[in-house]
């Protein structure tokens, strides 16, 4: 997928996002994305396509914009109080705010891919502690039992 978006572009939006909560704009929890701008930038280019699912947990800011999701149609979901679960399902990208949630999503919507005879896939994004769960085993193993259209990365935050 052609990425426009910089990794200071990233930087700075979270920025934004962070000096609208300071200023309690934002009333709800929202869960900030750093210091990984340029391995999204990255799996964007190299293992992503446009018609590809994107799903992730409660920090997709980053990955929403990179999926093409407009910063202020992003802006106006996180002042609503969606920040920890994003689903633009015009742009296929979605998240939960729940630990290992969006694992079963994103198998099912794997399958209904490769029912349907789709060149498109899943791309699902996971933390380092989410992926010790069984649920993330689970899926992981499924996915590969059934050559499912799902790649998964996982992120270390490094905590």
């Amino acid at each position: 997928m052609k990425v426009t978006l910089t990794p200071d572009d990233l930087i700075k939006y979270e920025e934004h996002i962070c000096e609208l909560f300071s200023q309690k704009k934002i009333k709800a929890p929202i869960h900030l994305d750093n210091d990984n701008e340029e391995q999204l930038i990255n799996v964007f280019e190299n293992y992503v396509d446009e018609n590809d699912w994107i799903l992730g947990s409660w920090r997709t800011h980053a990955k929403t914009l990179l999926k093409g999701v407009p910063q202020t149609e992003l802006t106006n979901a996180i002042l609503e109080g969606k920040s920890i679960s994003l689903c633009f399902p015009k742009y296929k990208t979605i998240s939960s705010a729940i630990v290992g949630g969006i694992l079963p999503i994103a198998v099912g919507i794997a399958m209904g891919i490769k029912m349907r005879g789709d060149k498109n896939k899943v791309v699902c994004f996971m933390g380092e502690t989410t992926s010790e769960t069984g649920i993330a085993h689970e899926c992981i193993k499924y996915v590969t039992q059934q050559d499912l259209p799902l790649l998964f990365v996982i992120e270390d935050n490094g905590k």
